[in-house]
């Protein structure tokens, strides 16, 4: 079950979220910015720091993560979506929506490419 078309809309239209991870259950909450892009009815998120990023490491030590909407948290979890058109067809949101950031060459980089997640509703 993916999300609700009304999250989606939203999602497609935020310019920048916050993921909070944790790098176990128990262990503090970390919050910082992303951009999140939506392709279909799917939510893809990347970081142009590649696998060095905390975040990254975080979600992928312990998946369920919180995405903050503003004020609103939504549960998330994060799964591995670096399958090849699955990369493409992000790499291509990513530019389409941030078209006008400075930022974006970084987000398509070969090297972020493989820290692709989804995100998926809990």
């Amino acid at each position: 079950m993916g999300f609700a078309p009304d999250i989606l809309d939203q999602l497609r239209t935020t310019r920048e979220v916050r993921i909070e991870t944790r790098r176990a259950p128990d262990a503090p909450a970390h919050r910082t910015i992303i951009w999140v892009v939506v392709e279909g009815d799917r939510a893809f998120v990347r970081t142009y720091l590649g696998a060095r990023s905390r975040w990254y490491r975080e979600a992928l030590a312990e998946p369920d993560c919180t995405l903050w909407l503003g004020k609103e948290a939504l549960p998330v979890r994060v799964v591995d979506a670096t399958q090849p058109d699955v990369v493409a067809a992000v790499s291509r949101g990513f530019e389409a929506k941030y078209a006008r950031s400075s930022s974006t060459p970084a987000m398509v980089r070969d090297e972020v490419l493989g820290t692709t997640l989804e995100l998926l509703p809990r």
